[in-house]
């Protein structure tokens, strides 16, 4: 349930509402926006409360069921877009923010020279992966810390802010000593115990679509770290897994305004993953910022031919470059920045 206040509410009709609420045994959500303020009510039998128990009490306008498993991931919840800062970049706004970089940091000089590269051709923050879950327990892992401290270090000289993956709750407070997100892959998208950890963090939170989960597990997903009250979740649409085996995996095009239509919250497009072919990330890249998409992660690599992981998926500079110029024209087509 969501209670709207009043636009004319005052402190003290909010305050008794929420008192009420909690009285109640359930907790509480504030929504501040420009005109109301919207309390979420959250609980499992939030269903059974009674909607006049609130609509007597002074200040409140109306109040309305949620009739979505997912509360604070609703739009019904908050029709306003949510809108993201992370170090001045906001990520949900007019500006398509394009987040670029290699699969994994392999050297310091590698990951400072694509830092750079990727700044210079429009991208506002820098992606890399210091620990790397792979299909293979053989395959490259990633450099771990290292990787972190050459990230940061990469951050510090241009300015960029840094996503990287965090694979366990374990992990959150070395990769948080670093990232600026904290990117959960699509292996972890229904690790519960590590989206709840999450919910306690106060940084960004970038979440996968699940190799094969539904767009209404996607938002489950989120709501389990909005419901431990971090709200800043966006959600990434990176391609599941099919039938079709001519591409990597298949990209949902049709998420993208789904969600746009579901919820609130940021959404991403990963074309890198969701097509596995560097040749295809251009057309898909255009394509999702076409269909509503308010960022981009798109992987680039100094020589793709060298690269220790996902090399058949990455841009080079160059070519990173001319997608750059090409995605402004196709933003602006749809009343977007770049």
């Amino acid at each position: 349930m969501i209670i709207v206040m009043k636009q004319n509410a005052e402190r003290k009709d909010i305050e008794d509402v929420v008192k009420r609420v909690e009285e109640l045994g359930y907790k509480v959500h504030l929504s501040r926006g420009e005109a109301r303020t919207i309390i979420g009510v959250i609980g499992a039998e939030e269903h059974l409360l009674p909607s006049d128990a609130f609509e007597v009490m002074g200040g409140v306008e109306k109040t309305m069921r949620v009739m979505q498993p997912y509360k604070l991931a609703s739009r019904d919840f908050s029709p306003s877009d949510t809108v993201i800062d992370v170090n001045g970049v906001r990520i949900g706004g007019k500006p398509i923010v394009v987040m670029a970089g290699p699969c994994s940091v392999e050297s310091r000089e590698m990951i400072l020279e694509t830092a750079h590269m990727v700044k210079a051709a429009g991208a506002t923050i820098l992606r890399g992966g210091a620990f790397k879950p792979r299909s293979s327990p053989y395959s490259f892992q990633g450099l771990g810390e290292e990787g972190l401290k050459y990230l940061a270090e990469a951050r510090e000289l241009t300015g960029l802010p840094v996503i990287t993956e965090v694979m366990g709750s374990e992990d959150i407070e070395l990769v948080g000593d670093y990232t600026d997100i904290f990117q959960v892959g699509a292996r972890n998208t229904q690790n519960y115990s590590l989206l709840k950890a999450l919910g306690k963090q106060r940084k960004p939170v970038f979440l996968k679509r699940g190799i094969s989960g539904t767009i209404q597990e996607l938002l489950m997903s989120a709501e389990y770290i909005l419901a431990g009250g971090n709200m800043q979740v966006m959600l990434c649409e990176r391609g599941i897994r099919t039938y079709e085996t001519a591409t990597r995996n298949t990209f949902d095009i049709n998420a993208i305004p789904v969600l746009k239509g579901l919820t609130h919250l940021p959404i991403v497009a990963d074309p890198s993953h969701g097509t596995g072919m560097s040749q295809l990330i251009s057309a898909v890249s255009k394509a999702a910022v076409a269909a509503g998409a308010d960022s981009l992660m798109i992987e680039v690599h100094p020589d793709p031919a060298r690269a220790w992981s996902d090399g058949a998926q990455s841009l080079t500079p160059e070519r990173f470059t001319q997608l750059m110029q090409e995605l402004r024209l196709v933003a602006q087509a749809v009343g977007r920045d770049l």
